[in-house]
């Protein structure tokens, strides 16, 4: 009797959740994500107001950073160096590219020091790990949005002025420009942040690396102005196309081809499967290395 009351009872048990020690490669529980964006959105807010909880000036730095970097390359590169912004303005061609490409190094710093930053959280409490990466992205995308604003603020003052821009129908792709900035800033940022689990060396050649890629994108010069003996490098560079696409929707000036952003998107999406592939493998038993 006692034997079938406990029968009873166990078939009476509802779990909400059930984890299970062991599975596949492809298994990427994006349901479960799903179920779980409160969890996204909560950390979302907590890095925005952690980031400058403590500081004086706040939010103001989402405008002061683009603002010194700017006039940095305006003297570095524009008149010390002399280098040609294509006739666009200075400003506006030096802050169109820095607007997207702080983005992406954002995305990409933040995501491929994920397992180590977030260690203590992991191992002692239970949450798709993708959530973590996807938050640095939709967190960065708020930082985003105020420089946007700043810039376009800039471009319309010139473009008010009188300067030669020329804005086109390509404006209608930024969306998607910034959609596949995040995409590889994701992707490649899973993908060093699992192989820092095990290689911690990689973090220290990160920030390093991370400017030598600024170089081989069109941030401070155009792709028109490259040797035909080098422009195949740089093109070759998927970020290449996304930011010269940008900054010709707004200036009319610059390489656009439909080729080069399809080539960017294809490897964007290569990155982020191979990226969350490798992720999913490792979060399974990074604790033992971490």
């Amino acid at each position: 009797m006692e034997q079938k009351l406990s029968i009873n009872i166990g078939e009476l048990e509802s779990w909400s959740e059930i984890i299970r020690p062991q599975t596949g490669l492809f298994d990427l529980k994006l349901k479960e994500v799903w179920h779980y964006k409160d969890l996204l959105f909560m950390f979302v807010r907590r890095d925005f107001v952690a980031t400058y909880k403590q500081t004086i000036l706040g939010p103001l730095w989402f405008f002061i950073q683009p603002l010194l970097t700017t006039f940095t390359f305006m003297v570095v590169f524009g008149t010390i160096a002399g280098i040609s912004t294509d006739g666009i303005p200075m400003m506006v061609f030096y802050m169109s590219g820095i607007t997207l490409w702080n983005y992406f190094a954002e995305c990409l710093n933040k995501t491929s020091t994920v397992f180590k930053d977030n260690a203590n959280i992991f191992g002692k409490v239970y949450f798709p790990r993708l959530i973590m990466p996807l938050s640095i992205v939709v967190s960065n995308l708020v930082r985003l949005g105020i420089q946007m604003t700043l810039f376009v603020g800039v471009w319309g003052f010139y473009l008010l002025k009188g300067n030669a821009l020329h804005p086109n129908l390509m404006l209608l792709l930024i969306p998607y420009l910034i959609f596949l900035m995040a995409v590889i800033g994701l992707g490649a940022g899973m993908l060093i942040s699992a192989l820092t689990t095990k290689y911690r060396d990689l973090i220290f050649l990160l920030s390093f690396g991370v400017q030598l890629l600024m170089y081989a994108t069109p941030v401070i010069y155009s792709m028109n102005t490259l040797p035909a003996k080098y422009a195949w490098i740089i093109k070759a560079n998927p970020l290449s196309a996304i930011i010269e696409t940008f900054r010709y929707a707004f200036t009319g000036s610059g390489l656009f081809s439909w080729y080069a952003l399809g080539y960017s998107s294809i490897a964007a999406f290569v990155l982020l499967i191979l990226g969350t592939l490798v992720f999913n493998k490792v979060e399974k038993s990074f604790m033992d290395t971490v």
